[in-house]
């Protein structure tokens, strides 16, 4: 029993949140390193073991302290917010609704030092939006929930890690965005983060232009500017970190194993490389937040949602990063 409780959020209900959710923390891997705990409704997870031909008990808990979960066992705080009707694959402000209940009660349990981590199942930002949360994602709702001012997405596979300088918002204003300072932050947090794995730490920055800049002949100095005095701070602070390097040369030194993180610049120059890695096996890692939270790295998949043909894969990686980042010292 004195394995980590991880409060387990069962995402948007009528995606795919509630299959890789069943999946994941029935996984025997799982089990052997973690004591998930299921927050969401317990109707839609039998539902979920009905669509996977699984069987197993439902088992409802009022504290994660009393989780005793095996391969046949789901133990869950069920706050049976659905209706039982609810369909697969649509958008609705219900399961909006009950998706951010599901996460603002994981983020009370774990600030409380109730759990050691949390590990979320997709959500749908416009079932959010429906049911008036106005949130783009995990990351944003999380710093909400937990009054924090800066917070940063991490992206990890067996072979490339990746820090976002700036994530949600147009190329344009993500552009401007950029600063030595939050350059610097983001390194500084990336260094803890690969600390907290027990990683060597050596960093590589990305350029914002092509060939970074190629001295001049690219773009109105950003390099210079915005980036490269961030990584001196940090080169001061006694970070191993270079850049701004050309971005696509980097993303393949990085994945041959000269870099342990990659620092992007903004959403997309950091998700296209992980997701051509292989979707199924990535992991989201807020990083800045006092709680530890791991995500899937993919949607709620609403063309798929209740067949039984999801790939749990990333919602196992999911479990298994937040039990080595909960360390050794479990609640």
């Amino acid at each position: 029993m004195n394995l980590p409780l991880i409060a387990v959020t069962m995402g948007d209900g009528a995606g795919v949140g509630p299959e890789v959710t069943v999946a994941a923390c029935l996984d025997p891997a799982v089990l052997a390193h973690c004591r998930p705990v299921v927050i969401g409704d317990a109707e839609r997870l039998r539902q979920a073991l009905a669509v996977q031909g699984r069987s197993a008990s439902i088992v409802t808990i009022a504290d994660p302290a009393e989780a005793a979960p095996a391969f046949d066992r789901l133990c869950v705080i069920d706050l049976a917010l659905l209706p039982s009707d609810l369909p697969w694959g649509r958008l609705s402000a219900a399961a909006g609704e009950a998706a951010y209940r599901y996460i603002e009660k994981a983020a009370e349990l774990t600030v409380a030092g109730r759990v050691d981590a949390i590990c979320t199942a997709p959500i749908n930002k416009a079932a959010l939006k429906l049911a008036g949360h106005d949130f783009p994602g995990h990351t944003e709702l999380l710093a909400h929930l937990t009054g924090t001012p800066e917070v940063w997405m991490m992206l990890a596979t067996e072979k490339l890690k990746v820090i976002h300088v700036t994530t949600h918002m147009g190329l344009i204003d993500a552009i401007h965005s950029i600063e030595p300072g939050r350059v610097f932050r983001t390194i500084v947090e990336g260094d803890k983060t690969l600390r907290r794995a027990g990683l060597t730490r050596r960093i590589g920055v990305c350029a914002i232009n092509p060939h970074a800049g190629e001295n001049g002949l690219f773009g109105d100095g950003e390099e210079e500017r915005q980036i490269a005095p961030g990584i001196a701070q940090a080169q001061e602070a006694g970070i191993d970190v270079v850049g701004p390097l050309p971005a696509d040369s980097l993303f393949f030194l990085a994945v041959r194993g000269d870099f342990d993180l990659v620092v992007a610049m903004y959403h997309d120059q950091g998700h296209c490389p992980v997701k051509v890695l292989g979707i199924e096996a990535g992991v989201n890692i807020t990083v800045g937040l006092p709680v530890i939270r791991t995500s899937v790295d993919h949607g709620t998949a609403f063309d798929i949602a209740g067949r039984g043909t999801v790939d749990p894969r990333s919602m196992i990686e999911a479990m298994r990063q937040a039990t080595s980042l909960a360390g050794s010292n479990p609640v």
